[in-house]
């Protein structure tokens, strides 16, 4: 019996180092992941499992307290509970999958979880998925690539995982060695932000000059990126302001705003030249609780945001097809592969991660974003606000 304990607590503690350290925000660390289905089929009961995957996704979600926490002005307790809930659907989900099974119906099992950790409902909390680090494995693969880490995650779960694991690291250290710094596509500038929570809440004609005259000193035919709230609630009045204050420069610019209704508003991303102006992309994914809050419309409450869940994967800027990705959206996985999907050119992600100060939340989600992109080698910008 006390074997067994020990043995169960060192799957946990591995299995939260893999978290740890494979969800730390540096791309190159990502395929740690990779040894989290070991670990959970190593485990000898139904309970065994939920302890190793509660050991691997609260440490890959440690950020989560420290942000909800900063999110709200609040003790940590709140970020503490948040924390808790948002694992128990990864918990549950790899623990029903678990089974005593044969080396076939574990692999399955496992794919069946990891599938389900990637697409709606219980996807919507899918953070941490191993399947991210095929873009640092297999870069420039796009589907095959996905294929080859999906069959490599599901044989981690068999006996073969050690012969398994030598050819993974192979791969891992080849790209390691083979790395090359991203470089921003031609035409295009995102700009990052510091200006902390008042990024869309202030709304001085100061502070909006200040990023007009951002978008201003780039060449012309450039593309400005903003990050996710810059525009703050879109209104004619800010349309109009925008599109005059671009006059006499051939700029466009695509930022982030809000756009709000009597039942609720949306989070979108807007482009903006000297002749017009329009809505692009609504996001698919806001923030579960802290923007969308679906409870509400049962109870007949108007408020929150609106989830697009399957729509506008990619949008038109020209002859360019963009994938946007906003904030929440980075750290999920059914919204870039549908995107990916409509073979788009380039992938634009931004955020507002003011209150991720003291984390790693906003170094995941480039590191993210990132890995997506090498995987299919389209090239991305990223802009965000701290």
């Amino acid at each position: 019996m006390r074997r067994d304990r020990l043995r169960l607590t060192g799957l946990v503690g591995i299995a939260a180092l893999c978290g740890w350290m494979g969800w730390n925000g540096d791309v190159l660390l990502l395929p740690l992941s990779i040894l989290f289905p070991a670990l959970w089929s190593g485990a000898r009961t139904r309970w065994q499992a939920a302890f190793i995957s509660a050991g691997y996704f609260l440490a890959a979600a440690h950020g989560l307290p420290q942000g909800v926490a900063n999110f709200y002005s609040a003790e940590v307790w709140p970020g503490l509970l948040l924390w808790m809930a948002a694992s128990s659907i990864f918990i549950c989900v790899h623990a029903f999958c678990w089974a005593n099974a044969t080396v076939k119906d574990r692999s399955l099992r496992y794919l069946g979880a990891c599938a389900v950790m990637a697409v709606p409902p219980a996807g919507i909390l899918g953070w941490a998925n191993p399947v991210t680090a095929a873009g640092v494995l297999f870069p420039g693969w796009g589907w095959a690539g996905l294929g080859a880490t999906l069959i490599g995650l599901a044989l981690m779960a068999t006996s073969y995982r050690p012969f398994v694991a030598m050819i993974m690291c192979g791969f891992w250290i080849w790209s390691a060695t083979h790395w090359t710094p991203a470089i921003s596509p031609s035409g295009w500038q995102s700009i990052d932000l510091q200006f902390g929570a008042s990024l869309g809440r202030e709304g001085s004609l100061q502070r909006e000059q200040e990023l007009v005259s951002m978008a201003r000193r780039h060449s012309s035919g450039t593309v400005v990126i903003f990050p996710e709230s810059t525009l703050g609630f879109w209104t004619p009045t800010s349309r109009h302001f925008w599109q005059k204050s671009l006059e006499e420069t051939n700029v466009t610019v695509i930022a982030g705003a809000a756009v709000v209704d009597q039942s609720g508003y949306d989070n979108v991303l807007v482009r903006i030249t000297a002749m017009s102006s329009s809505i692009i992309y609504r996001e698919r994914m806001p923030v579960p609780g802290a923007m969308w809050q679906p409870w509400r419309r049962l109870m007949d409450d108007a408020g929150g945001a609106r989830a697009h869940l399957f729509t506008n994967p990619v949008v038109s800027l020209s002859s360019t097809r963009l994938a946007p990705l906003i904030c929440y959206e980075q750290l999920l996985v059914w919204p870039i592969l549908q995107s990916m999907l409509h073979d788009p050119d380039i992938i634009v992600a931004v955020g507002n991660g003011w209150w991720t100060a003291g984390t790693s939340i906003v170094a995941i989600q480039r590191a993210t974003t990132r890995a997506w992109a090498l995987l299919f080698n389209i090239p991305f910008v990223l802009s965000f606000n701290t």
